[in-house]
């Protein structure tokens, strides 16, 4: 051996193998505007495997748990990887710059017929006006601008979105797993809210069925005087996340299965493992509470599967694959993983077959190619 490393071998061997293996990469919060617009999105960063971020935790209720449902256990263990979790829900003003590239981008509409494979896949739908739903009233009386929760569309509305954004920033966006919401809930602890097990607290964190009713009860969801509020505008929890309880419940990218957990018993998994793919529009799984449940709705644990039920005032046929017409308590937020899922497609794309021949054959359908939402923010 050469003198001179044997010599730093002997007295410098800890600091000589650790130049050897550069450190992990560092995850930091960060705020970015939407390319072409002045809306912001602040990315939280979660340090999966750094102090307060553990690299597993127990998934689901234990049966003691005050509010449980059966679909909390058996409990499980996750293994997550470092990621960004949207700060807050997406808003109404971020969603209508996605939206209103409906009406802009109509002559360049592709047809799956006239197009290959890949640029099919490439391609980005946008959604519907919101006019051919009889929910408009009810939104512009919840708030639909200046920092109000999206809310009322669909699973597949949510994953265009994220397909959209990622194409506008150059960052793999999506959906998170139902694993993964909640990893981000928990905040590292295993009792039935970020904060511990005392409903009592939820007001502090989260608009429910408590709190959310509004000072005039005209405003608000016809009848009821209440709805969600502005993002953010309630306490974070302690990684700095806003509303993941309450306000609007979360879409997330699993289809739901009553009896998931029963095969994952005692079992530990990477979120990898842990996605069940939607096979059909409705159940999908829906998390966090909104305004309009009871605090055990909003525990971490707590599974909601969406319905069809939340469609029933769509006259149209079919019925819409963007826009509920009874689901004003449900909106998204976004991920950004530091290390990527495979099956990209996916995260965007259900393999849905309604959905997908809708999108073939839906005379009202929009499907763009990407290199034209590029260009529009530069419009």
């Amino acid at each position: 051996m050469n003198p001179l490393i044997l010599t730093l071998w002997l007295c410098h061997g800890p600091l000589f193998t650790a130049l050897q293996e550069p450190p992990a990469p560092v995850l930091e919060s960060y705020t970015e505007k939407i390319p072409g617009s002045e809306i912001e999105i602040t990315w939280i960063a979660i340090p999966v495997g750094q102090k307060g971020y553990p690299e597993s935790i127990r998934i689901g209720s234990p049966e003691q748990e005050s509010g449980r449902n059966e679909d909390e256990g058996p409990t499980w263990t996750l293994e997550v990887k470092p990621f960004w979790i949207m700060k807050c829900e997406v808003t109404w003003d971020a969603f209508d710059l996605f939206r209103e590239q409906y009406g802009i981008l109509q002559q360049d509409r592709v047809s799956s017929d006239k197009v290959d494979d890949k640029t099919w896949a490439d391609a980005v739908s946008i959604p519907t006006p919101l006019w051919e739903q009889d929910s408009r009233p009810i939104l512009e009386g919840l708030g639909t601008g200046g920092g109000y929760p999206v809310a009322d569309i669909t699973q597949f509305a949510a994953m265009q979105f994220s397909k959209w954004l990622s194409r506008k920033t150059g960052k793999v966006l999506r959906l998170p797993t139902e694993a993964e919401w909640e990893y981000a809930a928990r905040c590292g602890q295993e009792t039935a809210y970020s904060f511990g097990d005392d409903p009592a607290r939820l007001s502090e964190f989260a608009w429910h069925f408590d709190n959310s009713e509004y000072d005039d009860p005209d405003l608000g969801f016809p009848g009821l005087g209440a709805g969600y509020r502005k993002v953010g505008t309630l306490a974070a929890n302690r990684w700095g996340i806003h509303d993941l309880y309450g306000n609007v419940a979360e879409w997330t990218l699993d289809g739901y299965q009553a009896q998931a957990y029963a095969t994952r018993s005692g079992k530990t998994l990477s979120e990898k493992e842990t996605v069940i793919w939607p096979a059909k529009i409705w159940p999908a799984v829906v998390r966090g509470g909104s305004w309009q449940d009871d605090p055990e709705r909003c525990r971490s644990a707590a599974r909601l599967p969406s319905t069809r039920k939340w469609q029933k005032r769509d006259p149209q046929i079919p019925k819409s694959i963007w826009w509920c017409t009874d689901a004003f308590h449900v909106g998204f937020r976004l991920v950004r993983p530091m290390t990527a899922l495979e099956a990209t497609e996916r995260w965007w794309n259900p393999q849905v077959e309604s959905i997908q021949r809708q999108l073939k054959e839906g005379y009202k359908e929009l499907r763009v190619p990407i290199s034209k939402t590029d260009a529009s923010k530069d419009d």
